[in-house]
């Protein structure tokens, strides 16, 4: 509005109006109508705006008559809305007061929802990777599959990709734990690997079998080689053990078969999957180790052990000759992979054949007791024995020992045993078999005195006659006969030979020679000085 128009209605109402006035399009209007009245028409306009008046208020009146209810309704809905509008004014300013909190529960949940949606998107992924993942979680499960069904070269190949693969990925849990699954199942791999080698396995499955330690890089060489020969030792252990003990002979044939067999297969192995240096030198140890003295060990321990149980059923063999031709076959055999041990089977054998031969001497000497107790010339006919043939074998007994029965069947006896001993007569104990010998003929020449002791005073001259031809044929037949016998056993030509003397030096040292004047002599003073073959057979 102009300041014209202000100061109009300022001179109007005497400033006492409403200030909307001035901005009232009504009152523009009104102002600018009332501009354009004439001085008749201003003078009648109070009176027209009384009258005017008059009539709005009559009009009023009727209408608030007409219309109370209505304006009743109206003030009470206009109560009603102030006391609304009252309600909200109060509950926005509530509101106010707690949007800040909506607004971080907003925050908050738009953060959680947001790692919702991470993980709804993370599961997503998983599930698009999920074959995959079965893949890579299953890994321990096929490790164990491959060692059950004996397929180590896939599970050794699956075992380096999965710790490649958790080398790449070491900070996640899961790969972790299937390294920890797979190493547990590549134990039981090695568990299963030496546990073959403790079994009868050909040399390419040993190959096989020691290339997969290898390649399991758990033992180094040289342990590999100690562990190797633990467990094919345990083999052979177990072979030895099932073999039944209850007949000696089958036990030691078969331990020789066995032994000999399957330490030859160990060796052959040994040799193809191994190649002993001359030495390598080790950090444990301060020195330098010698391979080949590590193996060679090896066998002279299970060699050892074969000789122990060789000597101990040898004691109760019934035939030691086969024995040793199947015990130096199995030494020779050894030759050939440098384990020659046949020059330690010879003192076992010759002590046991020993041991046998002077137990047989000895039952000979107490049958020859036994029997010389029971002997007598007193009132005894003696068979008409020819004293002296002539024309008698070399080789056949004299037939003078007939006469006397006990000396008979010690001679029968020795025979015997020197049948037994001939088969397998070992030259280094020759001395030892003279002197067993010599030692049981001396026994026999003392009880022919203890004989002479007992019934000289009951001799009659017959009986005195023979007991002169029993020291005769003692001494005369008997002793050169059985030296006769060791000498046909073992040929003095030949024992000169091996030993480098000469016969004469041989007889001097008394090398498989009897000391046939140390046997006779306690006889000697009841032989006669000098009697003829022919007196003694008048004697008769």
């Amino acid at each position: 509005m102009t300041e014209e128009r202000v100061k109009l209605l300022k001179l109007l109402y005497s400033a006492d109006y409403p200030a909307e006035w001035e901005f009232d399009e009504n009152v523009k209007e009104y102002l600018t109508k009332l501009a354009a009245y004439k001085v008749e028409d201003l003078i009648k306009e109070p009176r027209r705006l009384e009258v005017e008046f008059a009539n709005i208020q009559d009009q009023t009146q009727d209408l608030a008559v007409t219309n109370y209810k209505t304006f009743i309704e109206t003030a009470e809905c206009s109560r009603q809305l102030f006391s609304q509008f009252s309600s909200i004014e109060h509950k926005l300013d509530e509101l106010l007061l707690d949007i800040p909190k909506f607004q971080t529960s907003c925050t908050s949940f738009c953060d959680s929802t947001s790692q919702i949606s991470n993980l709804r998107k993370l599961n997503s992924l998983t599930l698009t990777k999920n074959a995959q993942l079965l893949e890579i979680l299953e890994l321990p499960q096929l490790m164990n599959s491959f060692i059950n069904d004996g397929l180590y070269e896939d599970a050794l190949e699956l075992a380096a990709y999965v710790r490649k693969l958790c080398s790449k990925h070491s900070d996640i849990p899961i790969f972790a734990s299937i390294l920890d699954d797979v190493n547990r199942a590549w134990l039981l791999m090695l568990h299963q690997l030496l546990n073959q080698l403790k079994q009868d396995v050909a040399l390419p499955r040993c190959l096989q079998i020691v290339g997969h330690l290898r390649r399991m890089e758990v033992f180094t060489e040289l342990e590999l080689k100690l562990k190797f020969l633990q467990a094919r030792g345990h083999w052979l252990d177990l072979c030895l053990k099932y073999i039944p003990k209850d007949d000696v002979d089958h036990h030691l044939t078969k331990t020789v078969e066995l032994t000999r067999i399957n330490l030859f297969n160990i060796i052959t192995q040994y040799r193809a999957i191994f190649s002993d240096g001359e030495s390598v030198p080790t950090s444990s140890l301060k020195g330098v180790i010698n391979e080949n003295m590590i193996f060679f060990t090896w066998i002279n321990a299970r060699i050892s052990d074969f000789l122990e149980v060789l000597e101990g059923d040898l004691k109760s063999v019934s035939s030691v000759e086969s024995l040793l031709d199947q015990c130096m076959y199995f030494g020779l055999s050894f030759s050939k992979v440098g384990c020659d041990f046949r020059s330690l089977l010879i003192p076992i054998f010759t002590k046991q054949i020993m041991k046998n031969f002077s137990a047989a001497i000895g039952r000979a000497v107490a049958a020859f007791e036994k029997s010389i107790e029971n002997f007598t010339l007193i009132n005894k006919n003696l068979p008409n024995i020819p004293w002296n043939n002539k024309h008698q074998d070399p080789l056949q007994p004299p037939d003078s020992l007939l006469e006397f029965y006990p000396l008979a069947e010690y001679l029968n006896n020795v025979l015997k045993t020197l049948n037994s001993f001939r088969i397998c007569a070992p030259v280094a104990i020759v001395s030892e078999v003279v002197e067993c010998l010599q030692r049981s003929l001396l026994i026999i020449s003392r009880s022919i005195v203890n004989l002479y002791s007992q019934e000289q005073q009951a001799f009659t001259s017959s009986a005195k006659g023979a007991f002169t031809r029993l020291c005769m044929s003692f001494s005369d037949d008997l002793v050169p006969y059985v030296q006769k016998c060791v000498h046909i056993i073992y040929p003095p030509t030949q024992i000169a030979s091996q030993l480098g003397i000469t016969l004469q030096t041989l007889q001097d040292e008394r090398i498989s020679f009897l000391n046939r004047e140390a046997i006779v002599e306690p006889i000697r003073h009841l032989l006669p000085s000098k009697m003829s073959i022919e007196e003694v057979t008048a004697s008769k």
